[in-house]
Parts: structure tokens; C-alpha cells; sequence
């Protein structure tokens, strides 16, 4: 069995769900990963209004898709985070409140606490066919992002002692190890993006995270390998180690170059796209991620969840691209073979 070809809405937030269903289909897409921002999915709707959940459902089954995670990239950002004012542009109002940051990193984690919540209540209502995708990967998911209280000290100068760096982790740990309490109790997964600006954006980080929360079972990642490319991190090996704890894959992909640029892999403060940067994102086929590699792995490691798309090209049309996109994705799929393909020699 194949997996389900979806899309992630969160760069599509400008369009109602609607609108978006209608053309996710037509693009060629089963099912969206709905993020918790536009109209998309309302954790706090989710928990107030009992027949939310059933329009979201119905909403969707009206233009032939379904959805298998959703994803609150934005809130869980400001969890762990120093707030300031660029977080009040990707906030809620009720979670931004008066912008004082700890008051911020509170309301932001009862927030993903309800949206643990919101998800058990939405997929509790999904047709059967999601049904039974989400029971054969044993899990259901929310992706996001945790923050980071030591991001800006990637580079260590002024000098950064190993004291710092340790209490930014103790920090994630308080913070989410709390909120993995309410994903355990909804029996809910969160799968953390691995990217820059979150607590872990690499192999050595991902693994302190989980040391950090002592492995705690409902805690994994969301595999974006674009993430990892052009930081020269190895992201099949990212499959090897951390196989068992891949919740959920973004399919994007992204381009470096082979030699030096005049703006470098920190970006030089310039905008994706701009002409001498030594990276961008590309539609999926399009830059130098090994996906053929990458779904092999996959096989590996048992995964089973839906393979999704999440579209960021800055100089390409965004619907020429994610048609290309579900069609690259779904020919890239296949099924693991449950016979040795030489069996028929010991015949």
C-alpha cells in the first residue's frame, strides 16, 4: 500500500479551506495537512463548538479529500522562544495578549495543550478510510515547532559555556515536557519539525532533545529534509537513527551550491529567491534532495504515515508547482516488497 499524497496548507492560509480543498484536489492531492492558522482548523473552535469538527470533516468529504495530522507551526514556535515583536505577527490575538513574553510562552503552551485536545476531538470524528490509515500508523499527529531559548547563540562568540547551552535545553524540557503530559493523556503525537530556530536542527540536537525529555514516547519528528541539506547535514542518516520516531514527512526540496556564493548559508539577510545565494527552497525534483533514498528508507523503517508536500518555491508559480508536485510525489511512492525478488531460484 502506497501513501496518501498530501498537501500542507499552511503556505495557502491566504485562500479559505474551501477554496483550497477544491483546488488541492484538482492539483492532484488525497488529503490536506491542516494547519492551525487562516480558516483552516481553530483548535479553540474545535473544543467550543460541538459540530466544528463535523463541517471541518464535511467540508472536506465535499471536495474529495480527507487529512491525516494537523500542524501549529506558529504557536508552538513562541513556546520556548524570546519573544519580540515579529511573534506578534504569527500569534492569535488570545495568545499574543498584552506581548509580555513569559505571559506569551504560558498562553502559548496552554495552547498547544488544547490543540492536543482539538486534534483528539477532529480525528475522533474522521471518516472511517482516516480511520484506518491513522490505526495502521498507530498514531495521530500534530506537527509544529517547540522555539528555541538558545538559538541566538548558534555562533559561539561572545563565548557560549556548555552551562548556557544546558540550561536552554532544561528549558525545552520544563516547558514541553508539561505539555507532552496533555498529548500522552489525548493519546496524541507531536512530531517537532527539525529546522533551524527550534531546539533541534540537526542530529546531535535531535538527539539531546529526546535525552531531554527522557524519550518520552509521544514526542518524535516531523522528516523535512530540506531542512537539513544546506546546513550539510546528513538527513539519510537522520532516517537511520531516528527511523522509529518519524511521524510524520514533508516532501520539499532545496537547492545549494557546489561553490561559494557571494551570500552565504546564513543568508546574508536577503529574501529566498534573490539572485547569489548560496541556497533556496525548490519544488520537490527540482533541487538536490535524494528522495529515491529517502523513500527507501522509509520502507526501512516501517513508516506509514502520508507523504506531504509542503510547497515553497519563491520563482515558480505556486499552482504550476504543486501539480508537479503531487505527481512527482506519488511517482516517487511505492510499496515494500514482502518477498526476496531471487525467491523464485530456491524454487
Amino acid at each position: 500500500m502506497t501513501r496518501p499524497v498530501c498537501l500542507f496548507t499552511g503556505q495557502w492560509a491566504d485562500l479559505s479551506l474551501a477554496d483550497l480543498a477544491a483546488k488541492a484536489k484538482s492539483f492532484g492531492y488525497e488529503a490536506l495537512e491542516l494547519a492551525c492558522w487562516g480558516d483552516h482548523f481553530d483548535p479553540a473552535q474545535a473544543l467550543d463548538d460541538d459540530g466544528y469538527c463535523a463541517r471541518q470533516w464535511e467540508l472536506l468529504q465535499d471536495h474529495g479529500v480527507l487529512s491525516y495530522a494537523i500542524s501549529t507551526h506558529l504557536v508552538g514556535q513562541a513556546v520556548c522562544d524570546r519573544i519580540d515583536e515579529r511573534h506578534k505577527s504569527i500569534l492569535p490575538p488570545h495568545v499574543w495578549g498584552d506581548g509580555d513574553p513569559e505571559g506569551v510562552r504560558q498562553r502559548a503552551a496552554q495552547e498547544m495543550k488544547d490543540t492536543a485536545k482539538a486534534a483528539r476531538k477532529f480525528f475522533d470524528a474522521a471518516p472511517q478510510p482516516v480511520k484506518e490509515r491513522l490505526a495502521q500508523t498507530g498514531r495521530t499527529v500534530v506537527n509544529g515547532f517547540t522555539g528555541s531559548s538558545i538559538w541566538h547563540l548558534l555562533y559561539s562568540f561572545p563565548p557560549v559555556t556548555p552551562a548556557m547551552i544546558e540550561a536552554g535545553f532544561q528549558d525545552f524540557a520544563e516547558r514541553w515536557g508539561d505539555i507532552m503530559k496533555t498529548f500522552a493523556s489525548e493519546n496524541v503525537h507531536f512530531a517537532l519539525e527539525v529546522h533551524p530556530t527550534e531546539i533541534a536542527f540537526d542530529l546531535v540536537t535531535a538527539q539531546r532533545a529526546l535525552d531531554a525529555i527522557d524519550g518520552h514516547a509521544h514526542f518524535g519528528f516531523n522528516f523535512d529534509p530540506s531542512h537539513f541539506g544546506y546546513q550539510g547535514v546528513d538527513y539519510l542518516e537522520f532516517l537511520r537513527r531516528f527511523g522509529d520516531r518519524i511521524f510524520n514527512v514533508h516532501v520539499k526540496d532545496v537547492w545549494w551550491s557546489d561553490h561559494g556564493e557571494a551570500i552565504g548559508v546564513f543568508g546574508g539577510h536577503s529574501d529566498f529567491g534573490q539572485d547569489g545565494r548560496f541556497w533556496d527552497f525548490r519544488s520537490p525534483g527540482r533541487g538536490k534532495i535524494d528522495f529515491e533514498a529517502m523513500i527507501r528508507l522509509l520502507n526501512h523503517a516501517g513508516y506509514q504515515g502520508p507523504l506531504t508536500v509542503e510547497w515553497e518555491d519563491p520563482m515558480m508559480d505556486r499552482e504550476f508547482g504543486a501539480t508537479e508536485a503531487a505527481a512527482f510525489t506519488r511517482n516517487l511512492d511505492f510499496p515494500q516488497s514482502d518477498v526476496a525478488f531471487d525467491a523464485a531460484f530456491a524454487e
